[in-house]
């Protein structure tokens, strides 16, 4: 298993739980965005910069993600395309997207843009929380033992 993570979005304190683990399990994790990162010094932590752009980082993840990589994202269509190829996805907040759910995700993501695109305001996402950092740290946990089992 790898850790990809779409890292433009993603709080800090959940990468700090990913380096972590990368360390703790020897898992190779690499963080994908359109800046420039700083992460420890590490062989299993690396980044990889892309250039600026709709999707850009989105699409490499495609390109490199592999059956059972766990791939951390809030993006509903990448998290798609990534279940697809037979990866897992987590989101920041502890949420597993998995095939039966994503397809509603989907859904209610086209909603939402159509009813902000005819003008209605939505409210946006809550404020990250010690109990959404808490949740990602259990899943996180339970998936990585739930495919280390498989192997």
């Amino acid at each position: 298993m790898n850790i990809w993570i779409d890292a433009d979005a993603c709080p800090s304190p959940i990468k700090e739980i990913l380096y972590r683990v990368a360390n703790r399990k020897a898992i190779y994790t690499t963080l994908i965005a359109n800046q420039r990162l700083t992460i420890p010094l590490s062989p299993y932590i690396k980044t990889l910069q892309v250039e600026k752009g709709f999707d850009i980082a989105d699409n490499k993840i495609i390109e490199l993600v592999k059956t059972n990589d766990l791939v951390i994202t809030s993006d509903i269509p990448l998290a798609s395309d990534v279940l697809n190829k037979g990866a897992f996805v987590l989101t920041p907040r502890g949420e597993k997207y998995t095939l039966d759910t994503i397809k509603e995700r989907l859904t209610m993501r086209d909603f939402m843009e159509t009813m902000r695109a005819s003008g209605i305001q939505s409210k946006g996402p809550t404020m990250f929380s010690n109990k959404d950092r808490e949740k990602f740290a259990n899943q996180l946990d339970i998936l990585i033992n739930q495919v280390s089992n498989k192997v």
